[in-house]
């Protein structure tokens, strides 16, 4: 299976479980890939024979301001759910990042695999 991806997509909200991450836009970092077949793609050289990683990275950022959640387990379920039933993916990884949440770390995140047949259980 071949693989299309969004490396660092950074998008600044509101998450958190504490009072002051609820008062502060924090920034996320998302890493996004996506197994699908783009021989199609290959062979016509059109764009809507394959996954569009502009549109991906646009319902990213689009879902993650428009609601806030707390944990980044909610997001990044949220996120695999969305890709796998919106988009012609077979897998997708999600992992976001949350660089400021522990001071003493670079980053810490939450990273997640999920199938066509693994999002419902």
């Amino acid at each position: 299976m071949d693989k299309v991806f969004i490396s660092q997509l950074h998008v600044d909200t509101i998450i958190g479980v504490y009072d002051f991450e609820k008062e502060t836009k924090q920034s996320l970092f998302f890493d996004i890939e996506m197994l699908t077949d783009i021989r199609a793609a290959a062979n016509s050289d059109d764009i809507n024979d394959t996954v569009d990683y502009a549109v991906v990275s646009e319902r990213i950022i689009k879902h993650v301001t428009a609601k806030p959640v707390e944990l980044l387990e909610t997001l990044v379920e949220q996120i695999a759910e969305f890709i796998l039933s919106d988009f012609n993916v077979s897998e997708v990884k999600v992992r976001v990042s949350k660089p400021a949440a522990v001071k003493e770390a670079n980053t810490v995140g939450v990273e997640i695999i999920r199938t066509v047949n693994n999002t419902r259980n």
